[in-house]
Parts: C-alpha cells; structure tokens; sequence
C-alpha cells in the first residue's frame, strides 16, 4: 500500500458523482445544452453526459470486444452498441442528443479516428472532435503537469504534460488482455474465465505474482518513453489500473510517485464528454 498525499480528491468527487448516476432509470436534466462523451475501448464500450457546466448527468456501459490493441475490428459491433446507448440515454432525458466526442490511443490517428468518428455519426451525432484518450483523461485529474498512462485492454498510451500542454504522447500495445493471457497460460483456463477472476478481488491478491511481469511491462514502456526526464508524478487510468498493486508497481520500477483515481475506468469516457468545455 503506498503512503502519499493524494492529489485526486477532486477528481475522485467527480468520478463518483459520475458512477452514482450511471444506469439511474430517472434523471433530474439541466437546462441547456447536454454533450456526450463517448469511449470505444477493448474491454468496455461507455457513454458519458454531461451538462454545460461538466456536471455528470448520466452514462451507460456496456462490456464488449469491439477494439483490438487501439483499432476498431467489429464496427457494426460498436454500431449497435453506440446506437443503443444514444437511444437509451435519450429516453431517459427525454431530450434529443446531438452533439458527441470520442477519443482514440495516441499514435491511432489516421483510419482509426475516421471509424470512430464513422460510430458516432451512424449513431446520429454531430461528431465536435475526436482527442487522445490520455489527454481526455487529464481533464478529469484537473493537471497541468506530470504523465497520464491509460492502461486500457488493449495499449499503454502515455501523454506527458507541461504547462497544461500536452508535449509528447505515445501508445504500446499491451493492457489488460495481456494479463487474460498470462492468467489464462498460468492457470490452463480461456481467456473469458480469465477475465472473470482478473476482476475478483478474492483472486487478485493471489494472482498478483502471476500477473506482475505484464506491470513491470507497463512499467518498462513508460521508462522507454520517459528517457532523459523526470516527471513529478505518474497518474495511471483505465480499467487495467482497477488490479490493486500495479501503481506499487510502476512506482518502484520508475521511481515517480504514482497515483490512481478511484473507478479509473470512468476516467476516460467522462474526460472525452468534458473536453466541450475546452
């Protein structure tokens, strides 16, 4: 367990505000413009709204394999799923959405931003950008300085931020389906069972020296990309980071001190709706 002062507290109110109105069947809307955010990632697909004033207002999520290390593989997959999410979430407001955004590993940009943004307008949104998921993840840290690693199923995408600038950005793939893998090779099981005890808390403590060589992985990806410099801290998001111990991890074999929100998966998909403000 690290002992440090946690720089996340209001990043943490905001999450949780966020996951205490995820799938609520009624919802109290704000007057004015309502923007959604919207995460097509490997493990999990999440839409987020927000208001005008980037008050969490509800949000869905749905697990899905839709995404392989940072590219879209089954684009009618992450139709539907968008689609149905736009349909439900505008039921529950009882208002039309159409503004959205979304956001992609860095490095994807390309073909990969083009099927992203393709999703969101077959699901009727007007698309207002498309960013890097860990730029959108600092949004919600509310930092200037220090690297963002989102540790997602499928890549490491790493941005290092200065000045409130974002000055260098990079993506790897490894993530949370490279620890199924090792789980699944160590123990003879498939990898959706693996999957299934990865997210157990009564199994990760004693899984974690079966899936600390994939931490020290991530660990050694962020040193290669942190050479010749020193960062004031390392804050980690995405549902990978949910395993306890990866921030020990990554802070004994970089030397930074290391942080995570509560509930990192929601970090990204509330950062990509909050990034209409900026």
């Amino acid at each position: 367990m690290l002992t440090k002062v946690n720089p996340l507290e209001n990043a943490n109110l905001l999450i949780n505000q966020l996951a205490a109105c995820m799938g609520e069947n009624q919802v109290e809307t704000a007057a004015g413009p309502l923007f959604v955010g919207v995460d097509v990632g490997t493990a999990n697909v999440v839409s987020v709204v927000v208001d005008a004033l980037g008050t969490p207002i509800t949000g869905e999520i749905t697990p899905a394999r839709v995404v392989r290390e940072g590219m879209v593989t089954d684009y009618p997959g992450a139709v539907g799923i968008v689609r149905r999410h736009i349909q439900t979430l505008t039921q529950r407001l009882g208002q039309e959405l159409f503004k959205g955004a979304s956001a992609i590993p860095p490095g994807t940009e390309g073909a990969n931003s083009k099927v992203t943004r393709y999703i969101l307008e077959a699901a009727n949104l007007e698309v207002a950008r498309i960013i890097d998921e860990p730029t959108a993840a600092s949004l919600v840290l509310g930092i200037d300085e220090g690297v963002v690693v989102d540790v997602g199923g499928g890549t490491t995408g790493i941005s290092v931020l200065e000045n409130g600038r974002v000055v260098y950005t990079a993506d790897e793939p490894t993530g949370g389906f490279h620890l199924d893998l090792v789980i699944a090779g160590n123990y003879k099981i498939s990898t959706e069972e693996a999957e299934a005890r990865k997210r157990d808390p009564r199994e990760q403590a004693v899984m974690f020296p079966v899936v600390r060589p994939v931490f020290e992985k991530i660990a050694s990806i962020i040193n290669q990309h942190l050479t010749g410099s020193t960062p004031g801290a390392i804050y980690l998001v995405g549902g990978t980071c949910s395993y306890p111990g990866l921030d020990y991890v990554i802070q004994q074999e970089t030397g930074c001190p290391t942080f995570v929100p509560q509930l990192p998966y929601l970090v990204t998909p509330l950062g990509i709706a909050l990034s209409f403000k900026e």
